[in-house]
This record gives C-alpha cells, structure tokens and sequence, in this order.
C-alpha cells in the first residue's frame, strides 16, 4: 500500500471517530435537554387525599397571639442547659416543667391526653385516638439547649428574649423550644376547640438531646415498647424552609430530612519517653501527632455525591433551579462528578458531598521547655449514608499510616437508615400536604440532616423518621437566633388536624 493509501485510511478513521464522537455528544445533549424540560419528579407522585370530615381554624386573634408569644419568650429565658452527659441546669429543667404547667392548662387537665414525666425532667403525652387501630405517630422535640454566653458574640443576652426589629434573640428559639411550645400550644388550642383525634399521637419532649438524649429519649423508647407501640412515623427538628439560601434555586423550598449522616468522635495519642527542649530528638509526639492530623485534612474522605439520598434532593428541585443549573441538576445521570466537584468547594456544601473530617480537639505539652511524653487530638467525622462507621474507621487508620499514633473510637454510630418519601409513605405525605398548607409557595423535597437529633433512639420503633421544623431560612438568618412567630403553631396545628382522618 503506497504512503498516500496509508494517509488516507488513517484520515477516514479519524474522522469516523471524530463524527461517531460528535454525534454521541449531540445524542447525550439531545437526550439531556429533553429531560430538562420534561423531568418533573412530583409528576404522578400526588397528594394522598386525606379528607378531613372536621376542619379547624388554624386562625388565632390578637390577644392569642401575644399569649404565645409571651410564653414562648418566659421559655427562652429559662437556661435549661445541658453541660455534658452527666451535667444539667437541673433546677432550670423543675422550672420549665412549671412553666409548661402553667401554660397548657388544657393539655395537662384533659381526659384526652395521659403524661408521663420520664427520668425526672422529660416528657411523654399520649392523645388518644378514637380509633385505636390506627397506628401512632410521635411529634418529638426537646427542651435542653447548649450552653451561652455574652462573651460568644450575641446581639442580646442569650438568655434575655429580647426583641429586635422584629426577631426575638436568645439561645433555644431555634433550636429548639419554638418545636416544643409550637407543638403543645397547637395541642392546647385544639382541645379548647374540642378536637378529638381519629389516630392517637404521641408527644415526647427529652432533656438532654444536646448530649446524646441517653436519659430522655433513651428511657421514653423502652416505656413505648412496654405497651407494644409500633409507630406510623417520627417527626423532629431538622431541616427547614430555605428561601433565597440555595443558589439558582427560583423558589423557596421546603426540606424534610428522610436520614442523618453518622458519626465518629476518634481519638488519636502518641506516647513517648518525656525529653528536655534542650537535647530533644528527631521527632516529637506532638510531630508525630501533627503529621497524622495533617495528613487527616489533607486527604479527605471519597467524594460520594450521588451514591446516598441526596441524588433525590437535587433531582426534586431541578426543575426550579434557572438554566444551566437546570440542565445539569435534571440530569445528574451524566453531570454527578461535575456537581460533586462544585459542591465540595465550600464547607456547607461539601457535608452533602462525603464523610467530613473535623479535628476539634488537640492536648498536649505543660510547659515550655519539656518535651511531653503524650499528644492528644480528637477528631469528630461526620459519615455519609454511603459509607459505614467500620469503612471511616478504617480509612482514618490507612490515611494516618503510622503505628506510633494509636487509634481508639470514643463513640460513633452508622448512618440511619432513609425513610420512605413517595406516595403510598403516610408519614411524609403528611407532613409535605401541611407543609403546602401553611406555605404554598414553597416547592417540598427529601433532604438529608448533616447534625443529629436524638430521633435515632426511636429507629425500633419505625421505619420512618422524618426531620423538620417550619423555620423559614433566608440569607444570614443562620448567623442569629430566628424570630419564631407562628410557623412552628401553625404546622402542628395542620398536622394534628390533618390525622384526624389519617
């Protein structure tokens, strides 16, 4: 074959591959761009009609309002605080219980409603239903809030409830005494207006959810197994409603988390013989110590995005993001490496991306000039729905890759399990139809909680634990202590209602 023959046939390669490759791009954006205008994933999947034979006004008058309002701040200002696992504001807790007393009068007289004080300062109500076969569900929220002080950068004492153009400043009003007054106001309101449900319910309220719930939540689960319950569905705080918070998002939406990441507390020592600065050795514990911290954040767990629940979330919203990122959310068969590279840029979104690393605590040393014989340093992973708490842990012992530094497990659990989120799934149905009611602007998707809640103790009891409160979200709100207003009532009030035919 002449030299000319050759070129040719190379040439006429060429450029079939360079047409098979033009037109596989032209198919793949064809097929794309279809999707993008078509994929809607709430098509077919509508509402369940649940009829209500017996429709409440969720409408309250003035003076109602500055009630709750009042109540909700004397709630505030009481510190009920929890320290550690062993260390509460105990007095402040007998407090609020008063305080609780004194503002759901009915909730606490009603022949409806049975309550039960647990391990002292949580609490459990059981309304009862009228038709007993119905399976409960559990409204779950918490009293305790993490410790505050001025010297942390507050605009008023965190204590104080102080009100400021508009928003009512103090430790808790998010997190989370707005769900704890909200649901037992709604209660209180319902009863006076001789509500009785269909579907009995369950309230429970812990002390210690800021420290693992081990007394609270713990101690109500095995009182519900004691009478055989088998619940329809767990709701708690968690995500909330983000408006203008999403970038590219055209509208405000409302998430309900299906599942929380898992976590680790790891902790990382180095032992040596003590030295003196004066003659000290090659490497040092703190050295050796810091080299595995480094080489911790240096090389971050797997990228994940699209392996876990999260794919869901971005493909419910994609159709209310604005081109291009329509484009590429509606078809995140093609673009989740794309995304998952983006996402990973910023802190907040990279907890959506893979298992995090924080390196939260580091001890070592006593004094200037010794060389100490032990280094310290903890460090919390927060785990992806992907991911095991053994896969972390043996990843964390690969990326240290040194057997001076021991590695011991403090506490961690897996990551809960996804709760259902279509249809024929009463609990999330529910929750999004009054979501809808309250906020109808807002467009309803699953989505997935990075922090814990002490609703994992309840995972026995159902297969599904939902994760929101009716917190609305904009730009910068996260920095401050929200004003709770009415959100948080109305929700309950709708959700109450709503079973009332469940």
């Amino acid at each position: 074959m002449t030299e000319s023959g050759q070129k040719f046939k190379i040439f006429k390669f060429l450029k079939i591959m360079i047409s098979s490759f033009l037109i596989t791009i032209l198919l793949l954006f064809t097929v794309a761009s279809i999707r993008t205008f078509s994929l809607d994933v709430n098509a077919g999947l509508q509402l369940a009609n649940w009829e209500k034979t017996k429709n409440i006004s969720l409408v309250i008058d003035h003076h109602q309002r500055e009630e709750l309002i009042a109540n909700f701040k004397e709630a505030i200002r009481i510190p009920t605080v929890s320290f550690s696992g062993t260390e509460s504001n105990n007095t402040a807790l007998l407090e609020f219980n008063r305080l609780l007393r004194k503002a759901f009068p009915t909730v606490f007289s009603s022949k409806l409603v049975h309550h039960q004080l647990v391990a002292n300062y949580s609490h459990l109500f059981w309304v009862q239903g009228s038709q007993p076969d119905l399976a409960p569900y559990l409204l779950l929220a918490h009293i305790d809030v993490v410790p505050a002080s001025e010297s942390d950068g507050w605009e008023a004492p965190p204590f104080s409830a102080k009100e400021i153009d508009g928003f009512i400043y103090g430790r808790g009003t998010i997190d989370d005494k707005g769900s704890v007054m909200g649901i037992l106001q709604a209660l209180e309101y319902l009863l006076i207006k001789g509500y009785a449900p269909r579907r009995g319910f369950y309230i429970g309220l812990g002390h210690d959810e800021e420290v693992g719930g081990y007394k609270g939540a713990v101690n109500i689960v095995p009182m519900l197994k004691q009478h055989g319950v088998q619940l329809s569905f767990v709701l708690d705080e968690g995500l909330a409603v983000l408006d203008d918070v999403i970038s590219g998002l055209e509208v405000p939406a409302a998430l309900i988390g299906i599942t929380e990441k898992g976590s680790a507390t790891v902790k990382l020592s180095v032992s040596m013989a003590p030295g003196h600065s004066s003659m000290p050795p090659r490497e040092t514990s703190i050295g050796i110590l810091a080299a595995a911290v480094k080489r911790l954040e240096e090389n971050p767990m797997p990228r994940l995005f699209g392996h876990g629940p999260e794919r869901g979330t971005f493909e419910h919203l994609a159709h209310k993001f604005r081109l291009p990122m329509k484009f590429i959310m509606s078809n995140l068969w093609l673009f989740s490496p794309l995304l998952g590279r983006v996402l990973e840029r910023k802190p907040d979104t990279n907890a959506f991306v893979r298992t995090t690393t924080a390196v939260t605590m580091f001890n070592a040393g006593v004094k200037v000039n010794v060389i100490p014989s032990l280094a310290e340093a903890y460090v919390n992973l927060r785990i992806h729905s992907a991911q095991s708490l053994q896969e972390v842990l043996d990843l964390v012992r690969s990326t240290v890759g040194d057997q001076r530094v021991k590695i011991e497990l403090v506490d961690g659990f897996d990551p809960l399990p996804v709760s259902s989120a279509d249809e024929q799934s009463f609990g999330f149905q529910i929750i999004k139809k009054t979501v809808l009611d309250m906020f109808p602007t807002v467009t309803v998707a699953p989505g997935i909680c990075i922090g814990n809640t002490d609703s994992r103790h309840f995972k026995d009891l159902t297969s599904d634990i939902y994760r929101f409160a009716p917190v609305w979200f904009k730009p910068g709100d996260a920095k401050r202590c929200q004003f709770w207003s009415q959100q948080t009532l109305h929700l309950s009030l709708g959700l109450t209602e709503g079973q009332t035919c469940g």
